[in-house]
């Protein structure tokens, strides 16, 4: 028979107390997976009917994502859609509305008081407009306005402006004891103007008035004007036969107006 070896034992000193065979898998170590609770369980964490559960939160649903365009970046939106402020940040954008809004009330209000102010030439000028059309300055300024507007211009009146061209009184050529009078004018007048009353006086060898009277235009011209104004630069010939008032009748004088 063969005899087996025996193998000395440690001391007890070494050696811990004595315990009996290990018996532990090893997989015991690994911590164990948690168990889902059973149904006991889980009908024991369900809400009592009789309490109210609280509302659930609402969790808004994402549309599909197939549906939902990409999104591009800020500068890529304000290029895309020619804007002014394309590329720049956006508290540049929130400073530069505040900024054009102003520029636009700076601008608006002078605007107002210089509409105010042609309104208020525009009174003045219709409610003196014949004083100022009396004025060679003014009248083509109301003249304008009235033009646009389609008010009355009284007419331009400068008798200074009527020139004698010629003059001359002699003996009726067939009618004894009658003078023949005659003369021409030009209105010089920048506008045209009514035509003028004509003004003939007879004087004596000493220079005293013997005889005067005034013709409107009906009478020196035979009938009434075919227009109410003068053109300005327009010339007229006259002729009067009158009735010679003294024999001492030597000098004679005319005057428009």
């Amino acid at each position: 028979m063969t005899s087996v070896p025996l193998v000395e034992a440690p001391p007890a000193s070494a050696q811990g107390p004595a315990q009996g065979p290990d018996t532990t898998p090893v997989a015991a170590a690994v911590p164990a997976p948690a168990q889902a609770p059973s149904s006991s369980e889980t009908r024991s964490a369900a809400p009592d009917p009789g309490e109210v559960a609280p509302p659930a939160a609402a969790t808004p649903s994402a549309p599909p994502a197939a549906d939902t365009p990409p999104r591009q970046p800020a500068a890529a939106n304000d290029a895309a859609a020619g804007s002014p402020g394309a590329g720049s940040p956006g508290f540049l954008d929130g400073r530069r509305a505040p900024a054009q809004a102003r520029a636009r009330a700076a601008w608006r209000q002078p605007a107002a008081v210089a509409g105010l102010l042609v309104l208020l030439g525009l009174q003045i000028v219709l409610a003196d407009r014949d004083r100022l059309a009396a004025d060679a300055q003014w009248r083509p300024l109301v003249a304008g306005v009235c033009g646009v507007l389609g008010c009355s211009l009284p007419p331009w009146r400068e008798p200074d402006a009527f020139v004698l061209l010629a003059r001359d009184v002699r003996p009726h050529p067939q009618q004894a004891g009658a003078l023949r009078a005659s003369a021409s004018f030009r209105n010089d007048a920048r506008w045209p103007q009514p035509w003028p009353q004509v003004l003939l006086t007879l004087s004596d060898v000493d220079g005293r008035a013997v005889a005067a009277r005034a013709f409107a235009p009906e009478e020196y011209l035979g009938g009434a004007p075919d227009t109410p104004l003068l053109a300005a630069g327009q010339s007229v010939d006259i002729a009067l036969d009158i009735g010679e008032p003294s024999t001492e009748t030597v000098s004679y004088a005319w005057d428009l107006y």
